[in-house]
């Protein structure tokens, strides 16, 4: 766990960062976002220990930063924006050296270095100099060099630039098989990213803490209800009244997309947060309706952090 607390930081007589306050809980990844001079950056150093704060107080798993430095440090792994390879050694030889740097017993180095090279899938390339390597391969070292030492937290800031989609996809695959081990911090200007791994995001903003909470919750918060989309094959006559009674459903408005076919769209709010797609699905199965799609019309990531960061609204 890591425990924010009136975190601050001046260059000069600018404050970069303005007491901001916030937790990554166990196992859980947290989205961390904020447009271009946010304080976004500065904050991920301060976590890490690589910038110290003016105020405020960061603690890892218990341990603060900057009164316990090493025991905190030994909890994070860290991927920054630039990955610190080394391109002329091989990836045996660079994580060999990380084990160094990180302290890492000799005895326990082969069993960890072979779980994690496993873990991120490099194998196959452990014996290729680091330079000659496509970029997606030169991201999963990067991440390897972030697990050397069993941290239990990883700090990933755009771990996915300049990919290609399949290895975006692969990038994404692999954390969230790490969240499952570890608290994950992603930082990324790819939303449809965060939208796909977060548990929670942050946005932060000018300094300061704009947003923190879930996107569905966000979302909801922003536009003060809850909206699906469900297509289905049914009446057009009573689907509409019959939706209105159940519990959470504050409207439903039917529109014919096929009258041969007896296909029709209803658009449906929800006042609250009650979850109603289950209540829905049993409803259509029981009418005898075949429910054709549902989906979610919430606002996306995107726009909930254009909404913010643009000044059109605090969640």
């Amino acid at each position: 766990m890591i425990e924010i607390n009136n975190l601050v930081k001046r260059y000069g007589d600018k404050k970069a960062v303005k007491g901001i306050s916030f937790t990554v809980n166990d196992d859980e990844v947290l989205g961390f976002l904020g447009p271009n001079g946010a304080g976004k950056t500065t904050t991920m150093n301060i976590i890490t220990g690589y910038l110290s704060s003016t105020s405020g107080t960061v603690k890892v798993n218990g341990h603060d930063i900057l009164e316990e430095p090493e025991l905190a440090k030994k909890e994070i792994g860290y991927l920054p924006e630039n990955p610190p390879l080394y391109t002329d050694m091989t990836v045996n030889e660079y994580l060999s050296f990380i084990c160094d740097l990180k302290g890492v017993p000799k005895d326990k180095r082969k069993e960890q270095l072979e779980n994690i090279k496993s873990m991120v899938k490099i194998d196959d390339v452990q014996d290729r100099l680091i330079g000659n390597l496509s970029k997606g391969y030169k991201q999963r070292v990067g991440i390897a060099q972030a697990l050397v030492g069993n941290p239990s937290i990883l700090i990933l800031d755009e771990p996915t630039v300049g990919l290609d989609p399949n290895q975006i996809i692969e990038i994404r695959r692999l954390i969230k098989s790490l969240s499952k081990t570890h608290s994950i911090i992603i930082s990324s200007h790819i939303l449809s990213e965060i939208q796909e791994v977060a548990d929670r995001v942050v946005i932060i903003n000018r300094g300061k803490i704009a947003a923190v909470d879930t996107l569905s919750d966000l979302s909801k918060r922003l536009s003060g209800q809850s909206k699906l989309l469900l297509t289905f094959r049914g009446s057009a006559k009573d689907s509409a009244a019959k939706i209105r009674t159940i519990k959470g459903v504050s409207a439903a408005v039917p529109r014919v997309v096929d009258s041969k076919l007896s296909q029709l769209e209803i658009t449906i709010s929800t006042s609250d947060t009650t979850e109603v797609r289950t209540q829905i699905f049993y409803l259509m199965a029981n009418e005898g309706w075949p429910i054709l799609e549902m989906r979610s019309l919430d606002p996306t990531l995107e726009e909930v952090f254009l909404s913010i960061t643009a000044g059109k609204g605090r969640a």
